[in-house]
């Protein structure tokens, strides 16, 4: 039984669908798996009694034939998510206690499709952060170990969480939000599937907001089959969510076919950085290789605005979390600090943002604030704005060329060790999004898969960055890729 967390959406639908397994059997064998699973730190808020209630419904609901294609499926969902009358804490003291009165629209209609919610994901705070260290719950541990050196590693950011409990079978999926690279980045690090959707696939509407304009909501499976079945239960319109496209969910995963023969696939001459390691070289050849031995077409390509992506991120994100992090002050939910005598109502906000944000909020938060003041706006922010439209319309370009998808590196090294990062200088955890925050800048989709191992043993993804709504024609090329790289490699268990 204890095999029932291995499989896959799709193994799990088939044998749901047949009658050889039911989701209270699926569901009762994730708990058990969590339960042990303490040293992962992967779940920090935990609904035993939803995810059965919910595992009930949907077996009644496949015995009546009808059931559609995520129902019975154990999920864990990113503590981002507000979900009704279960805690939502954002990964942040400040919002300690808070228990929302509603359902964020993506788990709602996970839910709605049937899914199981079997408890809430670790991730870093507010989503700031790209190794999981910085969460009021305590890091989240990666399943994965560097041969048989005992160190803890990352389970990347700021969807660590997710990861690992996908990576180690706690769940069959997990919800994941990707800002600059917080789904991909992860997935790239446990060694499973992330998709990061375009800008306004998915509905926003109960996502803790960091940056309004970067958020997007997607999947992290084991598979690009499974992502794709994920997102189409994730997306669709939200007249709640104003970014929320009004465009028809095509059916994802019939477009797995696998072929893509004829394709462009742009190999980008910006993201060959100076002193990328020599294994991420080779997977990056041994990807376009395996692309072009399926049929696709390599085509060099530049996108000469690509050296200013980072530092136009870490301008525009902060700016925008500085608004959106106002909201926290002690007044109406979550924490609030003990007041002294004679405190009045600006020494409470003071107290209690200083209480409840943790030191990358806080350095965040006063970036933002800075960026946004009045003798640097234009300096800044305004350039940082005008930067972003050179890199979404260098894309428009090469989009325009004819090119159908593009791939690189997912990250610039496999998993580090939890604590290796010093944070005395925050700018070498940065650049952990080097690859991924362009896609968030132009709002296009990206997807993360596992293409192969280094060489102390720990997962290599690589990334397709597709054109805008084009999901279904990108998911088909990760497919492909998925296929010929043929990546079946789990963490030996230690946990």
């Amino acid at each position: 039984m204890s095999d029932l967390t291995k499989l896959t959406i799709a193994e799990a639908r088939e044998r749901l669908r047949k009658g050889e397994v039911t989701s209270v059997e699926l569901t009762e064998a994730c708990l058990r798996e969590i339960e042990g699973a303490g040293a992962l730190n992967a779940f920090v808020h935990h609904t035993p009694d939803v995810a059965m209630e919910q595992a009930r419904a949907a077996d009644a609901r496949l015995a009546e034939g009808d059931a559609p294609a995520m129902c019975g499926i154990p999920l864990g969902i990113k503590d981002l998510f507000c979900t009704r009358g279960v805690p939502s804490q954002a990964g942040s003291r400040i919002l300690q206690g808070f228990l929302p009165e509603y359902e964020s629209t993506v788990s709602q209609q996970l839910f709605d499709a049937g899914a199981v919610m079997l408890g809430k994901l670790n991730m870093d705070e507010f989503a700031m952060g790209s190794s999981n260290e910085t969460s009021t719950y305590g890091n989240a541990v990666s399943p994965w170990r560097r041969g048989n050196d005992e160190a803890e590693l990352t389970p990347g950011g700021s969807s660590g969480g997710s990861a690992a409990a996908v990576a180690a079978d706690l769940c069959l999926a997990a919800t994941g939000t990707d800002t600059g690279g917080s789904i991909r980045q992860p997935a790239a690090f446990v060694g499973i599937t992330g998709l990061k959707p375009t800008y306004g696939r998915c509905s926003r509407w109960g996502i803790v907001a960091f940056a309004s304009s970067l958020d997007q909501a997607g999947p992290m499976t084991k598979t690009v089959r499974d992502a794709a079945i994920m997102l189409g239960a994730m997306a669709g319109h939200d007249p709640k969510d104003s970014t929320s496209a009004d465009l028809p969910v095509p059916d994802f995963e019939a477009a797995l076919t696998g072929d893509v023969r004829g394709k462009k696939i742009g190999i980008p001459k910006e993201y060959r950085m100076d002193g990328m390691p020599e294994e991420i070289e080779a997977l990056w050849s041994r990807g376009q290789e395996m692309l072009r031995d399926a049929g696709a077409e390599i085509v060099d390509i530049s996108l000469p605005h690509t050296q200013y992506a980072l530092p136009a991120y870490y301008v525009i994100a902060p700016a925008e979390a500085s608004s959106n992090l106002a909201r926290y002050d002690g007044v109406r939910y979550g924490h609030r600090a003990k007041l002294s005598q004679g405190d009045g109502i600006t020494e409470m906000y003071e107290k209690t943002r200083a209480e409840g944000f943790g030191a990358e909020v806080k350095r965040r938060v006063m970036v933002g604030t800075y960026v946004l003041s009045a003798g640097f706006y234009d300096a800044y922010y305004n350039r940082a704005r005008r930067v972003r439209t050179l890199i979404k319309r260098d894309f428009e370009q090469v989009f325009d060329a004819g090119i159908d998808a593009i791939l690189t590196p997912a990250t610039p090294s496999a998993a580090f060790g939890l604590g290796e990062m010093s944070d005395a200088d925050p700018v070498q955890m940065y650049l952990n999004d080097v690859f991924t925050v362009t896609v968030n800048l132009a709002g296009l989709p990206g997807i993360s898969v596992p293409a192969g191992l280094d060489k102390q043993g720990l997962p290599l993804g690589l990334q397709l960055i597709g054109r805008p709504w084009e999901e279904a024609d990108l998911l088909n090329s990760a497919y492909a890729l998925e296929r010929a790289a043929g990546f079946v490699a789990k963490p030996a268990k230690w946990w």
